[in-house]
């Protein structure tokens, strides 16, 4: 079950950017930024994480008056951390892409001090992120809305809720990709010793 309340999703968050930063420093910088098969590397996992982030920081640090008169009032009320984790599961099932999300194909010669960059920028929105949702209330997570590119408009609870499990998700892509790629090795050179 996820978190619930405002407090329950900071201290997730918190969590959460723990255990990315234990994921993402693993790797070494040389597979950092190798492509997984045909997906993305895991330096562009960061980075679209980092760049889907952005738009919720700065949407948290607007005056609430104009997130309700741009945004609207939400007419239903917000669902569970669990609930919306599914729709977008399904969302992702049927197709949904990173659209305007997807990181830019850029290189830089390099590596080591980009890396440095990639994860110094993943530090600051985090930091930026709570100190943004420390000015909220838990009532008022519930009484605006934001636009989600695949998911349609939804609460600030909710887009805080989809923030905290895009995180993980792309952590487990990653991992899945990674694993699938060895397998695969392992049989392509077993199937060639014999």
């Amino acid at each position: 079950m996820g978190p619930a309340t405002r407090d329950e999703i900071v201290s997730e968050f918190e969590k959460v950017h723990h255990d990315g930063n234990e994921y993402w420093n693993r790797f070494t910088t040389g597979d950092f930024f190798a492509p997984l098969g045909d997906g993305w590397s895991p330096a562009e996992n960061v980075r679209h994480l980092i760049k889907s982030t952005r738009p919720v920081v700065k949407a948290l640090s607007l005056p609430k008056i104009l997130l309700r008169l741009r945004f609207g009032r939400p007419r239903r009320t917000s669902v569970t951390f669990d609930e919306l984790r599914d729709r977008y599961q399904q969302r992702l099932a049927e197709g949904v892409k990173a659209g305007k999300f997807t990181p830019s194909k850029q290189s830089e010669d390099d590596l080591g001090a980009w890396r440095n960059r990639i994860m110094s920028d993943r530090q600051s929105v985090h930091e930026a992120l709570l100190r943004e949702i420390g000015d909220w209330s838990d009532e008022s997570l519930d009484r605006y809305q934001l636009p989600h590119p695949a998911l349609g408009n939804l609460t600030v609870r909710e887009i805080l809720f989809f923030t905290v499990h895009h995180q993980v998700h792309h952590m487990n892509v990653v991992e899945r990709k990674k694993n699938g790629l060895q397998r695969r090795a392992v049989r392509s050179s077993g199937s060639s010793a014999e």
